[in-house]
């Protein structure tokens, strides 16, 4: 049995722009039931610990037409998360960067989860990111200065997917911060889940729906690695 941590926006307000959002839905439950099923474990972190802000929009009609992913945030198993900073990334074999785009806010920059990557990475362990959540793969430093992914090949939320209007009111754009250090590759549009491998260690996604994608990726990667 592997030990995985998910690590969860603990969400953002911006009153201004009348804007909030935090973790999203599918892309914890997806890749979670299927690493339990594998007979993982799964642990929760988000920066403030405690019951993380969700999007709502994840849960509503238009993205778990099925209530999937509702009934799962309503039964409270994302209702309890650790702080980062009390996080050991020695108890862990994969730290998965669970987004929304609360993660542009509060994860992208946090050093505490640096800290996590960049131990699990050194240690042997997987660092895997889905959607938003390669944002902390740019800005984490690894000990030559450089970030995670360097002249890497990945893969993460492209501009072309952002809603209208939201591209000025975040902080950053991801494909455009991932374009200036990496080999960025959206993949093809027209296909449900997209997942890239930089190398043995680090695995990216591309949206929401490479979720269950990711989840598989993570099964048997874990698996390899078992034998």
């Amino acid at each position: 049995m592997a030990k995985v941590l998910a690590v969860l926006s603990s969400g953002h307000k911006d009153e201004k722009n009348n804007y909030e959002t935090g973790w999203w839905g599918e892309e914890l439950f997806a890749p979670m039931q299927l690493l339990e099923k594998a007979g993982h474990q799964v642990d929760l972190a988000s920066p403030l610990g405690g019951k993380p802000v969700i999007d709502q929009v994840s849960i509503s009609e238009d993205y778990d037409p099925n209530g999937t992913y509702k009934k799962l945030y309503e039964s409270g198993r994302a209702d309890d998360t650790m702080k980062l900073s009390d996080v050991n990334p020695a108890d862990y074999d994969d730290v998965l960067v669970v987004v929304g785009h609360g993660a542009m806010y509060d994860l992208a920059k946090d050093a505490d989860l640096h800290q996590i990557m960049n131990s699990l990475y050194d240690q042997g362990g997987i660092v895997a990111a889905e959607c938003h959540g390669p944002a902390p793969l740019v800005f984490a430093k690894r000990p030559n200065g450089e970030s995670f992914v360097a002249g890497k090949k990945v893969t993460g939320y492209p501009d072309v997917m952002e809603p209208a209007g939201l591209l000025d009111i975040l902080p950053f754009s991801l494909e455009q911060e991932l374009r200036k250090i990496s080999n960025y590759e959206t993949g093809d549009l027209e296909k449900t889940g997209h997942a890239v491998w930089a190398d043995d260690q680090i695995v990216t996604s591309r949206d929401p729906f490479s979720s269950e994608l990711m989840g598989e990726e993570l099964v048997k990667a874990l698996e390899k690695r078992k034998n």
